[in-house]
Order: C-alpha cells, then sequence, then structure tokens
C-alpha cells in the first residue's frame, strides 16, 4: 500500500503524461499547436532583429563612410601618382625612341661627325619657320651647318650663341636647297614658301615628273651634303606660257613635331653668292 502513495502515483501520471506527449509530437499530431503557439514568437524575434539591425547601420554608418572616404581619396592620389609615372615613363621612351633612331642615323651615315641637340623652341610667328636647339658654339655648333634628324633633312643653323642656336627650316620662304629626283635623274631647286609648304621649281618643261618620287639633295650649291632624304613629289603644276613646271613635295620631316635633331659638325659649306651674278 506503501508503494501505491499519492506522490508515486502522481509521478507515474506525469510520466504517462510526458509520454502521451513526445508520441503525440513525434507522430505530428501536436504540430498545429506548435505553429500557433511559436509563430508569433517567431515573427516576434524576426521583427526585433530587423529593427536590431536597422539601428546598428544607422550608428557604424557614419564611420563606415568617412573610412570609405578616407580609402576613396588614397586611391585616388595612388591612381594620380601611377598616372604622373606612366606619362613620365611614355616621355622617357619616346626621347629613347628618338635617340636610338638619331644614333641609328649617324651609323648609316659615317662619314659625317653629329651633335645632338634638343628643340627648346619653336617660331610663334605663322610666317617664319624656324627651331631653336639647346647647342651654340660652346658645342661646337657653327652657322651654316646642316641639321637633320633620322628621317631627313630639317635646316641649316641660320643664327649661333653660345649656348643655343637657331635653325632655318627648308620649308621657310626664303629657303632654297638643290636637289635631284631620283627617278627622273634630274637637278632642280626645293623652295619654302609663307605657308610652311614647300615645292620644287625650275624643272625643265620636256621632264617627266613621277608622283610619289623621291627627293634628295643634290649636293650642288655647297650648302648641303648630297644624298639626304628629303620627301616626295606630290603633284607637278603646268602653267601657260612658263618656260619651267613646278611640282609639290610631302616633307619626310614633320616640322611641328620635331623634338631632337643632329647638327652635321663637320660638313664644309661653300659660300658661292660673289660667283653668282647679280640680277
Amino acid at each position: 500500500m506503501k508503494f501505491f502513495n499519492r506522490k508515486n502515483i502522481q509521478t507515474i501520471v506525469l510520466l504517462l503524461v510526458i509520454s502521451g506527449l513526445l508520441f503525440l509530437a513525434m507522430s505530428g499530431y501536436l504540430t498545429p499547436i506548435f505553429n500557433l503557439t511559436l509563430n508569433p514568437l517567431i515573427s516576434m524575434q524576426r521583427w526585433l532583429s530587423v529593427r536590431y539591425l536597422s539601428a546598428r547601420d544607422l550608428l557604424t554608418t557614419p564611420s563606415d563612410v568617412v573610412q570609405l572616404r578616407q580609402q576613396n581619396a588614397l586611391l585616388e592620389s595612388q591612381v594620380t601618382q601611377l598616372q604622373t609615372q606612366l606619362i613620365e615613363l611614355e616621355e622617357r621612351l619616346g626621347e629613347a625612341q628618338v635617340c636610338f633612331a638619331l644614333l641609328d642615323f649617324g651609323r648609316t651615315n659615317p662619314q659625317y661627325d653629329y651633335i645632338a641637340a634638343t628643340v627648346i623652341g619653336r617660331e610663334i610667328s605663322p610666317f617664319l619657320q624656324y627651331i631653336m636647339i639647346d647647342k651654340g658654339t660652346e658645342d661646337g655648333v657653327r652657322y651654316g651647318m646642316p641639321v637633320v634628324t633620322q628621317q631627313g633633312l630639317v635646316g641649316r643653323v641660320d643664327a649661333v650663341i653660345a649656348g643655343a642656336a637657331r635653325v632655318k627650316l627648308i620649308s621657310d620662304s626664303t629657303s632654297v636647297v638643290n636637289v635631284r629626283l631620283k627617278s627622273a635623274e634630274i637637278e632642280v631647286q626645293l623652295q619654302g614658301s609663307l605657308t610652311g609648304d614647300i615645292f620644287l621649281d625650275m624643272i625643265p618643261l620636256d621632264e617627266t615628273v613621277e608622283l610619289g618620287d623621291v627627293v634628295l639633295t643634290s649636293g650642288l650649291g655647297g650648302n648641303y651634303p648630297p644624298n639626304i632624304f628629303v620627301g616626295q613629289v606630290l603633284s607637278t603644276q603646268r602653267r601657260d606660257n612658263a618656260i619651267f613646271q613646278t611640282a609639290s613635295v610631302q616633307p619626310i620631316v614633320d616640322f611641328t613635331a620635331i623634338n631632337a635633331v643632329l647638327v652635321i659638325s663637320n660638313f664644309q659649306s661653300v659660300d658661292v653668292s660673289p660667283l653668282i651674278p647679280e640680277k
């Protein structure tokens, strides 16, 4: 009778109830009840979670924005530095390429001595065609010395001081160069103009000048060495009652983009003007 006292009966009933609940839960009979009681709790937890995240973002965003702005400014500064370095490297590469080209020209024409110079100025007047270089009498540059690039003829030294010189381009209106046409084997004069264009003059009417014909210095007149590339024939013109024909020439050198030149220092020009009859 002691075994079936009230306390033991309560324990047995509690175990039976728990066992029954476990059985019902595992069988799925209590799922609707669980959903009914837990869904409000889950919804409340979700609502609290969203509000918490929003509040946290609101409190932490200002500091994050400041950090992002600082990082952005740092990255922009680094990009600017890299762009500057890239421009400097491109300029150095361009200078090196020009130097190698000038050196190659000197190697292919070893009969001359050269003074390498950098272009430091250009004539601003549209009617004058000059450039200034950074070499003068202290470097061995003298009046009348021919000036070339790796491509071809540029002009002559027109004025010189101790540390600089002025070069008259072959495109100047006062420039006259004795040249020859390679295919036609005729010798004519190349002249500049106020517009900077160059053309051939004094071409006999019975001579056939072909488009694209190569123009080289002839060496006549004593102002320039022979066989320096000048340009190519673009077109020819015949005027009524004229005793000569003319031809437009495309210069091989882009005079607006010259950065470095070679001054031929051992060419001895000859002044033949006293031998030319006065007009």
